[in-house]
């Protein structure tokens, strides 16, 4: 009896940890556990594909900082400032049909000190006529204490 109890006992401490676990924001809310820089930095992507599947650009403009200094480049230009980089998305995506669904896959997190961030990803949208995607790179800063895209640089594979 004892040497069943012990094998089962080895067999749960080497299984355990090879369970993983993702949490997002809520998850740790309700766990009570700490929230990493990356845990806060995906909560504002998160938020802003939500924001923009609910056909809210204004949403989705909230993780941007709502700065003249923000820079925003895409198809082979630059928008400065946030104001500006907002006008281009209504202009661009006047409509729900022409929003689609978006996606954001592939992040990848890389801390550039405590109050920056590198953030590297791939997009899809989903419409009725077409299917576009890329890629991008977002700088995040913290502040205030909120993470904020301070940069973004989207590709597309088209």
């Amino acid at each position: 009896m004892q040497v069943r109890s012990i094998i089962t006992g080895l067999v749960l401490i080497f299984a355990v940890p090879a369970c993983t676990v993702n949490l997002n924001v809520n998850d740790h809310q309700l766990l009570g556990t700490e929230l990493t820089e990356d845990d806060h930095i995906a909560a504002v992507i998160d938020a802003q594909q939500t924001a923009w599947n609910a056909g809210d650009i204004d949403g989705f403009m909230q993780g941007y900082w709502q700065s003249p200094d923000l820079r925003f480049a895409s198809g082979g230009t630059v928008t400065n400032g946030w104001q500006a980089t907002r006008d281009r998305y209504h202009a661009r995506y006047s409509d729900r049909a022409m929003m689609g669904e978006l996606n954001f896959d592939r992040l990848e997190v890389v801390m550039l000190g405590s109050e920056a961030a590198a953030v590297h990803g791939a997009w899809a949208l989903q419409r009725e006529q077409d299917r576009p995607s890329g890629l991008f790179t977002l700088i995040f800063r913290q502040i205030d204490g909120d993470w904020k895209i301070v940069s973004d640089t989207t590709t597309s594979a088209d």
